[in-house]
């Protein structure tokens, strides 16, 4: 088992290092850390490393990333002298999505030996077939979701159904069906056209189509404070189905006849909500923290979000939530919204408030708690 706190130890606490792997949210993470004085070093990938090591390097009084590490693969991070190279370094590392989508979930947990901010054990929950996952936390916490249906053969209504795709696993292709007899005939299209897998089909998630505002509600949870807080709010960018979206109706229905939409994530969009919602907001991200540290001690640590659709129903407004990241989200976009200014007083992004909750964890000797 790795030991964190005797790593930390080790570690020259005045000479950190940030370190995160080069994609997702790698240069939010990076800016953050710069402006709370830490050294900072992305982890890439052969042949994706420009943005790093150049566009974006650190030269005078510009750029934000000091270092690169430059590897075959991803995964080639968990190897032990990539490992050591990282020690050496007081590398404490931020995951995200990347991380855990191109490294093996027992590697990371078992025998990667670096402090990673946030709660280790708690990422894998975001697959679907991991028993105790995502929707048993939600469930835990009375939060309310979109029914799953077990099978095609149950649907009664609009749903979307969620499945991974044939050529990249770790991303999700998407499809509506409104009946068994939709489903079955659009499913039988994907697997025809090598987008899904007969396999991938039988894992696939049946999720009621909620009809309602999209968005996702971005928070900090500080286990120094032991506050939650609300970074931003944001909604996603898809492709194809943005571009279908901008064309006129008639256009629409000749262009559907030739191309299906998808629902493959490109980025997000800033959004905001009226004030009357914030305080069910909140009321949601308490109840799933406390969900966290009852289930899996001591709970989330720093970002996650809840990502779902406001429902208007019966004269009242409800958040539904349909997805859960249980890591900083990918959403650099939500310093754009007003909600880490009304707690800060000025304009925070996540890797500002990574660097921040860092920083006073160094300072108090409490790296600890926001490591694991």
């Amino acid at each position: 088992m790795i030991d964190i706190p005797q790593i930390l130890k080790q570690y020259n606490l005045r000479k950190l290092t940030i370190g995160v792997l080069g994609g997702h949210s790698a240069l939010d993470i990076c800016l953050g850390a710069k402006q709370h004085g830490f050294r900072t070093l992305a982890v890439c990938k052969k042949g994706r490393e420009k943005t790093y090591a150049h566009y974006y390097r650190r030269r005078e009084n510009s750029g934000c990333v000091d270092e690169t590490i430059v590897l075959d693969e991803f995964k080639d991070i968990a190897r032990p002298q990539v490992i050591a190279e990282l020690q050496s370094r007081n590398v404490i590392f931020i995951h995200n999505r990347y991380f855990w989508v191109y490294c093996n979930f027992d590697d990371i947990e078992g025998n990667f030996a670096i402090p990673i901010f946030g709660t280790r054990s708690m990422l894998k929950l975001e697959e679907r077939h991991i028993p105790k996952n995502q929707y048993y936390l939600l469930g835990k916490a009375g939060i309310r979701m979109p029914k799953i249906f077990a099978s095609a053969e149950e649907i009664d209504r609009l749903v979307i159904v969620k499945v991974n795709e044939a050529l990249r696993g770790y991303e999700r292709a998407f499809f509506f069906a409104a009946s068994p007899k939709d489903f079955a005939a659009r499913a039988k299209e994907l697997v025809k056209k090598g987008t899904i897998t007969k396999a991938a089909l039988e894992k696939a998630v049946i999720e009621e189509y909620i009809i309602g505002a999209h968005i996702n509600l971005n928070f900090f949870y500080s286990p120094l404070s032991k506050e939650l807080e609300l970074m931003g709010t944001d909604m996603r960018r898809q492709t194809n189905l943005d571009g279908l979206l901008r064309l006129p109706a008639d256009v629409q229905l000749q262009v559907l006849t030739h191309i299906k939409p998808t629902l493959v994530e490109t980025g997000h969009v800033a959004v905001t909500m009226k004030e009357s919602l914030l305080e069910k907001a909140f009321e949601i991200g308490e109840r799933f923290v406390k969900a966290t540290q009852e289930e899996h001690p001591p709970g989330i640590i720093g970002p996650f979000a809840l990502q779902g659709a406001v429902a208007s129903e019966k004269g009242r407004e409800e958040f539904v939530i349909f997805d859960v990241s249980l890591r900083i989200p990918g959403s650099p976009g939500i310093a754009a919204t007003p909600y880490s200014t009304y707690r800060h007083c000025y304009p925070v992004t996540y890797g500002n408030r990574i660097g921040m909750e860092i920083d006073r964890a160094r300072r108090a000797k409490m790296l600890g708690i926001v490591c694991t």
